[in-house]
């Protein structure tokens, strides 16, 4: 008994140590970007190439969310509550880009758009090649499938007899839905949000493979850093990293604390309940 104890001790030392570990080397990551960074903070965001860098990654994130969510939303409900054929494989085919690298849907981007397709979308006035709507498209695709994953487990962890018993009086699928499923995921809808515009904004390799890097036309901030870096100009380039680092610790700050506000909820619930 007293060998098991030992060991078990030993084993948690090693886990602290080995937590100990990863976050002082992710602190030191953190600490260079935001010590390198921040003295040209104030003359990055003089900077008109900055601002214009700022002003189309906020753009093309949020439309890229938004178009996420309306695809991933039914997406998730589809494979979570509806019955139809070969449905592991859509689900599989779906995450599939999840183990892809992002400059190989780029490429596949670039093909489909190079095509007589991609030239008959820009004669109607559709650009993507080369065009801030390529960005938008690249944000979308290499998102899409976490959106989903996210979403379909949120909705696979509401209690379906809830909707069961609603639906025995009467309700449509479409009530149950907008009133059981959705209200139940609120939370986890919200960081979904949240943290898939933040991976929108510092959406890298799809970007550069569709529509290039060009300063002042499709340069986003993780652009920017690519340009400013491959010039020689490193204050300007960790301003950039700096800026994000800003956005993404805000995004994961909200996503922290709408998971602990649903966890409470959940508790108060329960005891609710007993």
């Amino acid at each position: 008994m007293k060998k098991r104890t030992h060991l078990f001790n030993l084993f948690e030392i090693i886990s602290i140590i080995t937590a100990a570990v990863v976050v002082v080397f992710t602190s030191v990551l953190i600490l260079t970007i935001i010590v390198r960074g921040f003295p040209y903070l104030q003359e990055a965001f003089l900077s008109e190439e900055i601002q214009f860098s700022i002003k189309l990654s906020l753009y093309t994130a949020s439309i890229a969310t938004f178009i996420c969510m309306f695809l991933g939303v039914p997406t998730a409900y589809a494979l979570t509550r509806t019955s139809f054929p070969f449905k592991k494989l859509c689900q599989i085919i779906i995450e599939l880009p999840l183990s892809m690298p992002y400059l190989v849907l780029g490429l596949s981007l670039l093909l489909i758009f190079s095509s007589d397709l991609g030239k008959a979308l820009k004669e109607l006035g559709f650009r993507v090649v080369f065009d801030k709507n390529g960005i938008i498209l690249a944000q979308t695709v290499v998102n899409l499938p976490y959106v989903i994953r996210f979403i379909r487990t949120a909705f696979q962890e509401v209690d379906e007899r809830l909707e069961f018993i609603s639906g025995s009086l009467g309700a449509s699928k479409w009530k149950r839905f907008t009133t059981i499923t959705v209200p139940l995921s609120k939370n986890a809808i919200i960081a979904t949000i949240i943290l898939t515009w933040s991976r929108c904004l510092g959406e890298f390799g799809a970007t550069l493979m569709l529509v290039g890097a060009t300063r002042m036309k499709t340069e986003t901030l993780t652009t920017s850093i690519y340009l400013n870096l491959a010039t020689g100009d490193n204050g300007a380039a960790m301003a950039s990293a700096t800026i994000i680092l800003i956005i993404s610790f805000t995004s994961l700050f909200i996503t922290n604390w709408l998971g602990r506000k649903n966890s409470k909820e959940s508790r108060m619930k329960d005891v609710t309940l007993r």
